[in-house]
């Protein structure tokens, strides 16, 4: 009995050693393994300096590099700095052209020492990507032997969070371009080949963010600008109110393709609620459109655009350019082919309902200027117009229109309110600026008559101020029903019946959307209009 107590005694000291032993082994092995990885640490941070710096053809710099065992073998690092070329940095590219704050990744013991190293994901914040002014990189000298070292790192992903790309320019006119990234993922991050990315860009004007997918490289390190990209976008919700002066929740997708300083972009938008604040009311407007962007200088040129405002279609092209510290500039060509008037005056004119229908065709070109005011306020237009079948909602307006009509083809009897509706029509030139619309030249004409007419409208509706002249095809003496008005009327007419016409009869239009007032103007001897 005692020499069995004394057994299981010695058995369980003989295990107590074993297990010691195995725990020193296990903290040696430790021990051992962090001393590797601190040897191994120069060697891998050398290994992505010279990675980098033989992709970029240019100098590297890395503050710190550190490796754990603690996570499973895990790398990171901080203050990476990647420059232009040598002769571009000569040339006055002096700030690094990549730069990040801390990067992360895992790999395994044995990886550290193969080359080249194969590493599945890397996490990067705080990266910068500033791309020299073309100008300066043009004047680096050229090279011949880029990129004739071996990659020594093949890295699967990288996840990019809270990055900005800034594209500089030389232009006196122009302000650097400025992209808020907040997510990008890219994959298969090989030498030569083209990356694969899926990205959330943060656009701030109009306020929203576009989700991107597609093909990114190979990076041209003499001319970023020319590295080609690809892709599909969906901008979603984007709030266009952010826009002074305009209104509605735009949505977008389309795809690109090219490189950065030219890319083609074909795509479809829908506002389902446009609007102006000149007039507050929201519009339905569908796109369809082809352009071409400058991605390092912001510029985009408008090559065609089909649109539909409401139910009514136009095309226009023209280009929106980056002016340095105010914002942009819009010039555009408008072709109305065959619209609905109501649609414009709708989106533009306060008046409720709109103050006419009729068909419009009409050119137009289209000045927005930069800065923070409204749009209404920057806007200016100049545009020949035309406008059949013109019938006035107005029922005030309407009636005077119709009883103008019957007078002058000589039939006042039934010159009355209420009379049968007709319809006119309006052609002329106008120019638009300040939230004023002033006509030039000003034709309208209905049944009998044919107006001539110059002034201004102001888009809040709340003034009308037009002087002109009216040929009838009656007489002054046939425009009256009263039988001894006509003949008390019959010496004047020899005075008003002028140049072909029944009578030829200076007038005046003026008042408010509300209380328009129609009269003669027999007091102006400086009517503008012959």
């Amino acid at each position: 009995m005692m020499e069995q107590v004394e057994r299981q005694a010695r058995g369980k000291k003989v295990w107590k050693w074993i297990g010691i032993s195995v725990l020193l082994v296990a903290i040696g092995l430790s021990v051992a393994g962090q001393v590797l990885i601190d040897r191994a640490a120069p060697i891998l941070k050398g290994r992505v300096i010279e990675t980098l710096s033989t992709k970029f053809d240019s100098k590297v710099e890395l503050d710190g590099l550190h490796v754990s065992v603690l996570k499973g073998l895990e790398v990171s690092g901080s203050g990476l700095r990647i420059f232009a070329p040598d002769d571009v940095v000569a040339a006055g590219a002096t700030k690094p052209e990549i730069s990040l704050g801390q990067f992360t990744f895992h790999a395994s013991l044995t990886g550290l020492f193969i080359k080249p190293m194969h590493v599945g994901t890397v996490h990067v914040s705080g990266l910068t990507i500033d791309i020299p002014p073309r100008e300066v990189r043009q004047r680096g000298a050229p090279r011949t032997n880029k990129n004739t070292g071996k990659i020594k790192i093949v890295v699967d992903k990288i996840v990019c969070d809270d990055s900005r790309l800034l594209i500089e320019t030389a232009k006196p006119g122009k302000d650097p371009k400025d992209f808020e990234l907040k997510h990008i993922e890219m994959h298969d991050v090989g030498p030569n080949d083209p990356w694969l990315y899926e990205a959330t860009l943060i656009n701030a004007v109009p306020k929203g963010d576009i989700q991107a997918n597609g093909t990114f490289g190979p990076w041209v390190t003499e001319d970023p600008g020319g590295s080609n990209i690809d892709g599909h976008y969906t901008f979603d919700h984007a709030d266009l109110n952010t826009i002074k002066g305009i209104g509605g929740t735009l949505s977008s997708v389309g795809s690109f393709n090219g490189q950065l300083n030219k890319i083609a972009v074909d795509g479809t938008t829908k506002t389902p609620d446009f609007s102006l604040d000149t007039a507050n009311h929201p519009m339905p407007l569908e796109t369809t459109f082809e352009a071409v962007v400058d991605g390092t200088s912001g510029d985009t040129y408008l090559n065609k655009v089909d649109a539909v405002l409401g139910k009514s279609h136009f095309t226009t092209n023209g280009q929106v350019v980056n002016v340095k510290g105010v914002g942009h500039t819009i010039d555009l060509d408008v072709n109305v082919p065959s619209g609905r008037i109501e649609d414009f005056l709708q989106l533009a004119v306060k008046t409720q309902p709109a103050i006419m229908t009729g068909t419009v065709e009409m050119k137009a070109k289209i000045h927005i200027g930069p800065g923070k005011q409204r749009v209404a306020e920057k806007l200016g237009m100049k545009a020949a117009y035309t406008v059949t079948e013109i019938h006035f909602t107005n029922p005030k307006w309407e009636d005077k229109i119709d009883m103008m009509s019957l007078r002058a083809e000589g039939d006042p009897k039934d010159a009355k309110p209420g009379a049968k509706d007709v319809h006119s029509q309006m052609m002329g030139k106008f120019v638009m600026d300040k939230g004023e619309l002033r006509f030039s030249d000003l034709e309208y004409k209905l049944p009998g008559a044919d107006v001539r007419l110059v002034g201004a409208y102001s888009l809040d509706g709340n003034k009308f101020d037009f002087t002109g002249k009216v040929r009838t095809d009656a007489k002054i003496s046939q425009m009256v029903a009263s039988r001894w008005k006509s003949i008390m009327l019959k010496p004047v007419d020899p005075f008003f019946h002028k140049n072909g016409a029944g009578a030829e009869i200076p007038v005046k239009i003026s008042g408010t959307r509300s209380e328009p007032k129609f009269g003669l103007d027999l007091h102006d001897k400086n009517n503008p209009v012959k």
